[in-house]
């Protein structure tokens, strides 16, 4: 313990400057004259970044710069007392105590305890005084270590009180006595807390101590569970049985977040908690009262998205629920268009003219003679081709649920399992119809609004069982698929076929403008609404597609995988080209993000856009065009609709394929490394003060 700090770590009086991030360095420095690393820039590097996404001044005057950084190999604490405070954030001013957290990537469990015991010694008043009052960096250590030392043995993220705490874990037996919404006839109010930030080691810490203090204030009994880089025990089911609400103070996903289903909530940043805990306590017991307080959804083990159902925006139900259709439909797609390829790898690019016959007729005892075979089969003998018509068929099979799916789960999202039915039907009209893809939405939106309506009625107890499986189903597909037939159908399948043929006739110029702009719609949100879109869009048309006679389908898929393959690969070669202006974190998921690239995988970028979406999503754009431009002009074309590099064999020309990806992603990597060096970041500090929002 005593080689977390020692006085080496310690300035004292000494350390005079105007900003975070010269005090970052100058602590950075002192670490690495103690031994501790031998990379200060990359530590300072990191523990910048984490300051940028968050500014780590606390209130009481101080504040805790820190990292998890391959810089060091041993957990490291450095303190300076400044000679002049330094704004680090804080609402209530600057900060003359700096504590820099340095804790290495494979940190164990038994160090980022003590650590996380330090974040909880630094809600204590009397402990800041004593550092503020310390007369040696020795006396600084024998502080430090005498706060962390009693929690070294026992200390663990869980859900258990702390000293701070006491007077709400004397009643903590209560907790399980209460009813369902937690109320009862006596003793104290109840809540649940979970506290979580990025790097899980201090804020998640801090915030957590923080809450309990502000509830044993008030006599409020209080149980936090810290989901924290030194594990997280959970909290009892009782306790979250027995409480009134709940509190997620958070900066990343609530682990588990269905556990509190039903509960009232108030959701914040971690800092809030630290910054005006007492505050969050009091809008939790506000809304533990309140009857129209936000409640933490049924289905937030499922969906990342915050907010009641009931206070979401008209836009935003609109995109939710097409992304809901899109999200579900991607499976079928990708299985079918896989197998679809693999398909065309052992029979052949004409085994689409014969595979449902080669299927029916033959099996693996009655393989298919010569006459049955495709003119260019290509590969494994009557074996070959009896396997590649079976994965084509079943490849085909699940490609004909693509607009049903579409439709289907459109409905799910606006009504629920009563407008499955009704939108798979509505969708298969569409696609008997030739309405397509756009087909599909309308008559999935019709379907859902339809089964949404009926759902609304108030209807005798009697004929309430049967609305879900019977009357909802019945009378939605009749109002929706009656719609798309005697109305819709026929002008949406014109609006499509025109489009088709559209496509079809781009050549030179316009090829390339139109996979400019797909390529521009696959990067802008790596894979939300606009990426969904463009994709959804260029699979639709992948069936209709012909190398030899209609091959504007099959350049448009290609020219969306290609573009969609563009971030996370520009991204990775950013973290090799400059890698100290990623953190520690950003230039491992840059390894990963090579595979991720490679299989099509455009959300390999995502972590690297959450921390900095300013320089990333547009570099990834330039990139994305740039290839998506590319790919159309060289005429590239793909039968498979996922898979990346990983089904060469599926794209024509697959050399110049990869040569207009790795364009791309250099363009994409160029672009973000000049943007990080010269061009600054605006100050975040603004969303730490976000209001309280549903879970």
């Amino acid at each position: 313990m005593s080689s977390i700090i020692t006085p080496q770590l310690v300035s004292l009086d000494v350390l005079d400057h105007t900003g975070p991030r010269e005090v970052i360095d100058a602590l950075a420095a002192q670490i690495a004259a103690a031994g501790r690393t031998e990379d200060p820039e990359q530590l300072a590097a990191d523990a910048a970044a984490r300051e940028e996404t968050s500014p780590t001044g606390m209130p009481g005057g101080f504040a805790i710069p820190h990292c998890r950084t391959s810089a060091v190999e041993e957990a490291t604490l450095a303190f300076a007392r400044l000679a002049a405070p330094v704004d680090f954030g804080a609402k209530d001013g600057p900060a003359d105590l700096a504590f820099f957290i340095a804790a290495p990537d494979g940190a164990d469990k038994a160090h980022l305890t003590i650590l996380a015991a330090l974040a909880r010694s630094l809600v204590k008043a009397d402990f800041v005084t004593a550092l503020r009052e310390a007369s040696s960096a020795e006396e600084v250590v024998e502080l430090v270590t005498s706060a962390v030392e009693p929690a070294a043995p026992t200390e663990e993220a869980s859900a258990e009180a702390t000293p701070a705490s006491s007077a709400a874990s004397a009643s903590s037996e209560h907790a399980s006595t209460g009813g369902a919404d937690g109320a009862s006839g006596s003793g104290p109010r109840r809540l649940v807390a979970i506290t979580a930030c990025p790097t899980g080691i201090a804020h998640t810490y801090m915030a957590a101590d923080a809450l309990k203090q502000a509830a044993a204030d008030r006599g409020v009994e209080l149980q936090v569970e810290t989901q924290g880089s030194a594990g997280a025990e959970a909290l009892p089911q009782e306790a979250i049985s027995g409480a009134e609400a709940v509190i997620f103070a958070t900066d990343v996903d609530v682990r588990d977040k269905a556990r509190f289903a039903g509960k009232p909530v108030v959701a914040v940043p971690v800092k809030r908690a630290v910054d005006g805990a007492g505050e969050l306590v009091e809008a939790a017991l506000a809304a533990a009262d309140d009857p129209q307080a936000a409640r933490v959804s049924a289905a937030a083990a499922e969906s990342s998205e915050s907010g009641a159902e009931e206070d979401e925006h008209f836009g935003k139900k609109i995109q939710r629920v097409l992304m809901t259709g899109v999200s579900y439909m991607i499976p079928f797609v990708a299985a079918g268009g896989l197998l679809m390829a693999l398909g065309f790898l052992l029979g052949g690019y004409t085994i689409t003219d014969v595979s449902e016959d080669v299927t029916l007729n033959n099996a693996l005892w009655n393989l298919p003679s010569g006459d049955e075979l495709p003119e260019d089969f290509v590969g494994m003998g009557q074996l070959g081709a009896y396997l590649g018509a079976v994965a084509f068929t079943i490849g085909n099979a699940s490609m004909a649920f693509l607009v049903p799916a579409l439709a289907g789960y459109i409905a799910f999202g606006m009504a629920d399992r009563p407008g499955i039915a009704p939108g798979f039907v509505a969708g298969s009209v569409a696609g008997i119809m030739g309405a397509g893809f756009i087909g599909g939405i309308v008559g999935g939106v019709l379907a859902g609004l339809a089964a949404h309506w009926l759902r609304s009625l108030a209807v005798p107890r009697w004929l309430a069982g049967l609305m879900p499986v019977v009357i909802i189903p019945l009378l939605a597909s009749i109002v929706s698929s009656g719609l798309m037939v005697l109305f819709l159908g026929g002008p949406i399948a014109q609006l499509t076929s025109g489009l088709e043929s559209w496509l079809s006739g781009m050549t030179g110029t316009a090829a390339v403008l139109l996979g400019l702009v797909l390529g521009l719609m696959m990067c802008v949100d790596l894979g939300g609404p606009v990426n969904k879109v463009a994709y959804s869009f260029a699979v639709a048309g992948l069936s209709a597609g012909s190398v030899a006679d209609n091959p504007a389908p099959l350049m448009i898929m290609a020219t969306v995988m290609a573009a969609g393959m563009v971030p996370p690969l520009g991204m990775a070669l950013a973290t090799f080209l400059d890698r100290r202006r990623f953190t520690a974190a950003e230039q491992e998921n840059g390894k990963t993000a090579v595979l991720l690239g490679a299989a099509f995988i455009s959300e390999g970028a995502i972590p690297f856009a959450a921390a900095d979406p300013l320089r990333v999503l547009p570099s990834s754009m330039v990139g994305g065009a740039v290839t998506g431009a590319l790919t159309m002009g060289f005429g590239i074309t793909s039968q498979a609709p996922h898979g990346g590099a990983f089904v060469f064999f599926a794209i024509d020309s697959f050399p110049l394929f990869m040569v207009s990806v790795l364009i791309g992603a250099v363009v994409t990597a160029l672009t973000v490394v000049a943007l990080k060096r010269w061009v600054r970041r605006g100050e975040p500090a603004e969303t730490t003060a976000a209001e309280p929002v549903a879970a």
